[in-house]
């Protein structure tokens, strides 16, 4: 049915808690970082909305709380480069550590130990954004190969089989674009990019099994997310009663915010876990084949963009290590 161990993906949980528990902070910080300022927002509209008759304070109370929860909303777009590449790299990069068998530190020098090994990978912030972004893209051609396959099959009802299925594919481009950056630093990539061309090679080489095995934990992970949700909905709505004037779509969006933290701090990293036993295995000892590599080049134009950066990054590198007078052949 599936090709990983739960309990191993458990055991790596265990053995990276204490970057487990650094996400639970992150991302539940931001979850009560939107209520806060929606609440807050909210406020500050029941005091304008004094000033006019009982529709207009409502109306001051909704938009406070919109625009409160919008301003948060736009700070984590803002920040999102940087819980890439401190979050999740970093826990995915002590995840291989402990996949190779490497003892990892204890405590927070865990989480400054996965940073470091993220920055020698990718240097900043924006070389890990850009290179994910196009990872991303990749991955979609490929999902897109699939969903064409799919239409082309002579089945009754297929298009609405196919609307599930493409919501499927989107959700799994976000569990897979992950494992491919555990490819990076597992293979201790000098140039993302061209790895990065690797990685998806290996991935399009063994996209069945990846995308059966992501169906499943889609599966298990928004399944226990919508468990949280109806679980998080009283105390949501007790929250917003809390708010002056209350807000309408409160308790629903806090529900949805909570659930969301769960699933980002607590099951993501285990699915994460569960992929990178799938995705490893499966291309051990393979080499990249040229006909998908040519496959690739010619459905995306994000996997030529990757080849072009690559080449880019080599060039650089040779000019810097001339310019320090070395050999870049000794390198």
């Amino acid at each position: 049915m599936w090709d990983f161990s739960m309990r191993d993906a458990l055991g790596l949980m265990r053995k990276t808690f204490p970057f487990v528990l650094f996400r639970m902070f992150v991302y539940f910080a931001i979850a009560v970082a939107y209520v806060v300022a929606t609440g807050t927002g909210a406020g500050i509209g029941w005091g304008i909305g004094a000033a006019g008759d009982a529709d207009f304070r409502a109306q001051s109370v909704f938009w406070g709380g919109t625009i409160g929860f919008a301003a948060t909303a736009g700070i984590i777009l803002f920040l999102r480069q940087y819980i890439l590449y401190i979050v999740k790299a970093g826990h995915i990069a002590v995840m291989v550590e402990a996949l190779e068998g490497r003892d990892l530190p204890v405590g927070g020098a865990q989480v400054s130990h996965a940073r470091k090994i993220v920055q020698d990978r990718f240097a900043t912030a924006n070389i890990l954004y850009g290179v994910d972004l196009l990872i991303k893209g990749v991955l979609r051609a490929v999902t897109g190969l699939v969903q064409g396959i799919a239409n082309m099959l002579p089945i009754p009802g297929v298009n609405q089989v196919m609307g599930i299925v493409r919501a499927f594919l989107r959700l799994a481009v976000g569990l897979i674009d992950e494992v491919i950056l555990a490819y990076l630093i597992r293979e201790k990539s000098e140039n993302p990019w061209k790895d990065a061309q690797t990685a998806l090679v290996l991935y399009g080489q063994n996209y069945k099994p990846m995308l059966g095995n992501a169906f499943w934990l889609m599966l298990f992970a928004y399944g226990l997310s919508a468990l949280v949700f109806l679980a998080m909905l009283a105390p949501a709505a007790a929250v917003v009663y809390m708010i002056p004037g209350a807000w309408a779509a409160g308790g629903f969006v806090f529900a949805i915010l909570f659930a969301w933290a769960f699933k980002a701090a607590l099951i993501e990293p285990f699915a994460i876990a569960c992929m990178l036993q799938v995705y490893f295995a499966k291309i051990e000892g393979q080499a990249a084949n040229p006909e998908w590599e040519a496959k690739l080049s010619g459905m995306s134009g994000k996997f030529t963009r990757l080849g072009e950066k690559a080449a880019g990054w080599a060039t650089r590198n040779a000019a810097d290590a001339s310019q320090a007078g070395l050999d870049p052949r000794s390198q």
